[in-house]
């Protein structure tokens, strides 16, 4: 039964399915029209209230599961997603993709880039990583805490250049370090579904001809999730303070917003270019967990009217009651039942499915990886010659500048989206065929540029790694190879 089943199943068929137990067509439907039914009931957790246990006192079953997402996932059933499974450690992508620290060197994210964990740690996962990764000041509590659209609201702009602790010491103290929770995606008088984030998802909407205010259920079975699953740019002014938190979303549709014009955005303004790269000395943007826009660029499940909460909220039942599972994480992570709804294959085929996809886009990334790394290093090469006195052609290196943050920009978003490509397999080969295409097109001109100068250049260029993968940041992290990710073909 194929994923098309999603859109022929009726109301009737469903519910009878649902009753017998039986995952057939897309019974979880079912479920979910009459958990819609109850949910509108005019049940209010006191007014406003954000922390989650108050909720709980209505919702117990919901509070229950929300309060699993600070448990760890189960361990052996994700390839390439390991950071917080029971037994594990947890993984930095440093460890996992070494070329990321060359790349990344100069950044916050160059010093420790760990997996997340789950939804209840995101403010304590700030709070223990490197604190370069919170120096651009209350803007990184944007996505991370419930209390971000009051703080917005209540300072202004001053909001998001205010330095991170002193914006989180706003907060009540019992909850400085509260993730997401029931208000971010909920309305606390029915619980209907809402865009919480209309500072930031409410203005990107607009860009993209939406209103917050008329999407429909369906729509916000996907938008609730990408008030925070998506990237984002952290406009900087002269003196390199936060002035907001942009979606670069200008000149996109819904259901297409494609990297080519995120690029676009990235480099429309130098306000967007946050970082100097420390091997290239380039200012440069950044690319973060583009989910959203990854899934909706017109991927199979998206085509079909699938939403993030169908699959990573699943149907299931607790003391007799059926509600949407609230431990949100990777199917993978589960039983995949919630892909039973729609396709016949067991679990098991399911699960093999999707690592091969999977692994099919790891073996592209890694070779892209290192050949963009590689640029890098040419780049540094090209840099020292001109400081030596060497005189470089300025358009060779200009159109070698061009191809190498167009491949940068590319490689990141893959790497940064949390899917390992599988939200969108045709994308993700596409998009990373064109980086490699855009990383050799540097790599000649590079070397074109070297040779004119007169730098001999050898045909392996050392990437030096050990340089940036070990003594990292304020906390001197060492590279753990033993958590390196190494192409499909060489794991035994």
């Amino acid at each position: 039964m194929g994923v098309n089943t999603a859109k022929r199943c009726t109301v009737a068929v469903l519910a009878m399915l649902a009753g017998t137990g039986i995952w057939a067509g897309c019974s979880h439907r079912a479920a979910e029209v009459q958990s819609a039914q109850v949910t509108e009931a005019p049940l209010d957790p006191a007014d406003a209230a954000i922390d989650p246990a108050r909720w709980g006192k209505l919702y117990p079953i919901h509070y229950q599961q929300w309060k699993l997402t600070s448990e760890p996932t189960p361990a052996g059933l994700s390839k390439y997603k390991r950071g917080y499974d029971v037994g594990e450690e947890r993984r930095d992508k440093l460890d996992e993709y070494p070329f990321l620290a060359l790349l990344y060197n100069g950044w916050g994210f160059g010093a420790e880039y760990n997996e997340p964990r789950g939804h209840y740690y995101m403010v304590q996962d700030q709070l223990e990583v490197d604190p370069g990764r919170i120096k651009a000041g209350g803007a990184c509590l944007t996505c991370k805490t419930p209390y971000a659209p009051k703080l917005a609201k209540e300072m202004g702009p001053a909001y998001f250049p205010t330095p991170y602790k002193d914006v989180l010491a706003r907060l009540p103290k019992a909850n400085q370090t509260l993730g997401v929770a029931c208000i971010d995606c909920h309305d606390n008088k029915g619980m209907a579904l809402r865009i919480s984030r209309g500072f930031t998802l409410g203005k990107a909407l607009r860009e993209i001809g939406l209103d917050e205010s008329k999407l429909s259920r369906e729509q916000k079975r996907t938008f609730v999730c990408a008030q925070c699953h998506v990237t984002y740019m952290i406009p900087k002014d002269k003196e390199m303070h936060s002035t907001d938190v942009v979606f670069p979303w200008a000149g996109s549709r819904e259901g297409h917003i494609t990297i080519e014009n995120i690029i676009k955005q990235i480099k429309s303004s130098p306000a967007n270019l946050e970082w100097t790269q420390a091997v290239t000395g380039f200012k440069l943007g950044f690319v973060r967990h583009p989910e959203y826009e990854f899934y909706s660029n017109q991927s199979p499940h998206y085509l079909e009217g699938v939403t993030c909460a169908d699959c990573h909220m699943p149907m299931m039942t607790s003391n007799n009651e059926e509600l949407t599972d609230h431990r949100i994480m990777s199917p993978l992570k589960g039983s995949m039942s919630t892909c039973a709804a729609c396709h016949s294959e067991t679990p098991q085929q399911l699960r093999q499915k999707v690592i091969a996809i999977q692994d099919r886009f790891i073996d592209r990334y890694l070779k892209t990886g290192y050949a963009v790394a590689t640029d890098a290093k040419l780049f540094e090469m090209a840099n020292k010659a001109r400081a030596a006195g060497k005189q470089l052609d300025n358009d060779l290196y200009a159109m070698a500048r061009e191809h190498y943050e167009q491949a940068f920009y590319r490689l990141i978003f893959l790497g940064a989206e949390n899917s390992t490509g599988f939200h969108n397999p045709a994308e993700a080969t596409r998009v990373i065929e064109d980086a490699s295409s855009h990383a050799a097109g540097a790599d000649m001109h590079l070397r074109q540029l070297l040779a004119k100068a007169g730098e001999r250049v050898p045909e392996k260029i050392d990437l030096e790694l050990s340089k940036y993968t070990n003594n990292r940041g304020t906390k001197k992290l060492q590279f753990k190879r033993e958590h390196e990710i190494l192409p499909p073909t060489l794991v035994k």
